[in-house]
């Protein structure tokens, strides 16, 4: 394996954990409720942080794996994940994403792109060799560059 890095997202884990104990706290208020009042109150809330914690278990961090004939990235345990052939990639250049591109997986339309962030505004961006773009955000954005540049060369 060529390279494998994984990067967590501290921020979205904070606010996500932070809704999560919101949530819970609501519901734990709805239940001192009668119950006729509190039924559909807990059945929305339970519904909510199940979908809550779904997304951070899904976004936590960004996993990107090179190995000797792709590249790979991974959100959290591996429900949303990408992979490219190394024999596809154009050029690589390190780039720094804008504030208002986000976090998390996004189509941006100008310029068009697909970008793959959890944290920073760091990132790597591949062009394939169709003209597809996507930015890959890391910590680490030198290294992945090279690793990246190095694999493609063999």
């Amino acid at each position: 394996m060529d390279y494998k890095h994984t990067q967590i997202g501290y921020l979205i884990l904070g606010v996500l954990l932070f809704t999560a104990l919101f949530f819970l706290g609501v519901y734990i208020m709805a239940s001192t409720e009668p119950q006729s009042v509190n039924s559909g109150t807990n059945f929305v809330v339970t519904v909510t942080i199940v979908l809550i914690l779904f997304i951070l278990a899904s976004f936590w961090s960004l996993q990107v794996i090179i190995n000797k004939n792709y590249l790979k990235i991974k959100f959290g345990y591996g429900i949303f994940k990408k992979s490219f052939s190394l024999k596809e990639i154009k050029s690589v250049q390190v780039v720094k994403n804008h504030w208002y591109y986000g976090w998390g997986i996004r189509l941006f339309l100008w310029p068009k792109m697909w970008i793959y962030n959890v944290s920073g505004y760091g990132a790597v961006e591949i062009t394939m060799k169709d003209g597809k773009r996507y930015r890959i955000g890391t910590d680490e954005p030198i290294k992945l560059e090279q690793a990246l540049k190095k694999s493609i060369k063999k």
